[in-house]
């Protein structure tokens, strides 16, 4: 059963407003072009984003991509609770709500928003909604504190929910900034620190804020990770400052305006991004184009020569790419390949950006290993984020996907098997760190099990219980939210 909503149409008489076909993003028309002011099919090729041309459309639609996504079908359903879900929530009106004016507009009056997240927070402001969580200017002993802890930034247990409540919510753009200026990235690229602040704000505004789990918070984590993974001995002898500059904007940009819902949701609905990137590795190659889009938007690096500029996004794609789980295995396999040969020598670049894959892997699954009450705060928002998608499916009557059925309770092995890899090639501090806190919190979880077990003998077991190891001694501690395929 195809399950979507049905776009608005435009009228016949009214052609595209022109702020609409200004903005960023992938337009679907049709072959009647009239309606769209006859615009020419080769200059629409050239603006950002994706185009999709469909001449069986006999009537106009315009959509917006790269976040905000639009599927057509013969079936549509009720839309859920607004601000429930960022995709079944979606106010198709506001898209073409402003009057036109009449004359030229200036070009700083043109939205230029990526994704929907943005456009839907000002399209709020300007109609004078109040914002759910209003910003409050912090006083000092919140910045001082949150300054303090930026010194121990490279500590393993730095409690990132801690930090973001000091930063009012800004975790992501405070810490990425202070890593610009610890490695001396700023310096050294050359960049302006005016356009570097306004790219993290608007990367920080792409995440979805009611996501349990995929947001702005835990791409902060992953990027604290990596830091740390970046000061290990065997990486801060070899790696290069573009090495430290793209791992850095990988870790922050990973999962840039990430839905909330896995791959198979997207394609079993027939989501416009299913189709756009063919069911493969779909939300990974919408967060690495999204990411892209924001650096052009921003002009971070508009100062480097555009051969430069082109790689570093290319090589930034093939780092988000490789944070896929449905190539987990693969990765897996070929980094104790070359352990066991201990053949990987990091003078070469090409095995250096290898080992930034993994490093970045390890980071985005890494909350198994890490000290226990942030351990189980990531658990319990994972398993939240994947029990939402899973009532949305049974709703629906959708096959439930994997992790997401909160009736079940079944994990995974591929944190440990990366965790275990990751202290074969790095045996460090760090490394029997991650190890001894998988240990102890496998040992935890199956304590709050037995404890569970007990108070619910004699009735059922509570719908809502978190995902907790299986019996099996090798299973992993905590469900991770990287993207499940």
């Amino acid at each position: 059963m195809e399950v979507c909503y049905q776009l608005p149409v435009l009228p016949l008489d009214r052609p595209v407003p022109k702020h609409v076909l200004s903005r960023r993003g992938a337009i679907s028309f049709s072959s009647s072009s009239s309606l769209f002011g006859a615009p020419d099919p080769r200059q629409l090729s050239q603006r950002r984003g994706a185009i999709s041309y469909d001449s069986s459309d006999q009537t106009a639609l315009y959509i917006r991509m790269l976040g905000d996504v639009r599927v057509r079908s013969r079936v549509g359903f009720e839309p859920e609770r607004r601000g429930s879900h960022p995709y079944l929530s979606i106010d198709f009106r506001i898209l073409h709500s402003q009057p036109e004016s009449a004359g030229p507009v200036s070009a700083r009056k043109i939205r230029r928003l990526l994704s929907f997240q943005r456009y839907l927070h000002s399209s709020r402001a300007c109609r004078g909604v109040t914002p759910q969580n209003p910003l409050h200017i912090l006083d000092h002993d919140y910045t001082g504190q949150a300054k303090c802890m930026l010194e121990k930034v490279g500590s393993w247990n730095f409690d990132i929910f801690l930090f973001d409540r000091l930063t009012n919510g800004n975790s992501l753009i405070n810490l990425t900034f202070h890593l610009f200026n610890l490695y001396g990235l700023t310096e050294l690229f050359q960049l302006d620190m005016i356009k570097l602040r306004r790219f993290l704000v608007m990367v920080q505004e792409d995440y979805h804020r009611q996501n349990p789990y995929h947001n702005a918070v835990h791409a902060a984590d992953v990027t604290q990770a990596m830091h740390c993974y970046l000061r290990e001995p065997k990486l801060s002898k070899s790696l290069t400052s573009c090495d430290i500059l793209l791992g850095i904007l990988a870790a922050a940009t990973h999962d840039l305006d990430h839905p909330g819902v896995n791959q198979p949701f997207l394609i079993k609905t027939n989501h416009y991004l299913a189709a756009l990137y063919q069911n493969t590795s779909v939300l990974e190659n919408h967060h690495w184009r999204s990411a892209v889009g924001l650096l052009r938007e921003s002009g971070l690096f508009s100062h480097l020569p555009s051969e430069d500029r082109l790689d570093m996004e290319r090589q930034l794609g093939s780092l988000i790419l490789a944070t896929d789980i449905s190539r987990q295995n693969e990765y897996l396999s070929k980094f104790r390949e070359h352990l066991d040969k201990e053949d990987l020598c990091l003078a070469n670049a090409g095995h250096r950006h290898f080992v930034l894959q993994m490093a970045l892997k390890c980071a985005d699954i890494c909350n198994p290993c890490r000290p226990w009450e942030l351990s189980k705060q990531w658990s319990e928002k994972v398993t939240e984020e994947f029990f939402h998608q899973g009532d949305i499916e049974k709703k629906h009557k959708l096959e439930v996907s994997p992790l997401c059925d909160s009736q079940m309770n079944s994990v995974g092995k591929i944190q440990i098997a990366f965790a275990a890899e990751w202290a074969r090639f790095s045996d460090t501090r760090l490394s029997r760190t991650m190890l001894g806190y998988l240990g102890l919190n496998k040992a935890s979880w199956s304590g709050l099990l037995q404890e569970r077990a007990g108070a619910a003998e004699g009735r059922t077991r509570p719908r809502r219980a978190a995902l907790t190891p299986a019996d099996d001694t090798n299973s992993k501690v905590l469900p991770q939210g990287s993207k499940e395929s």
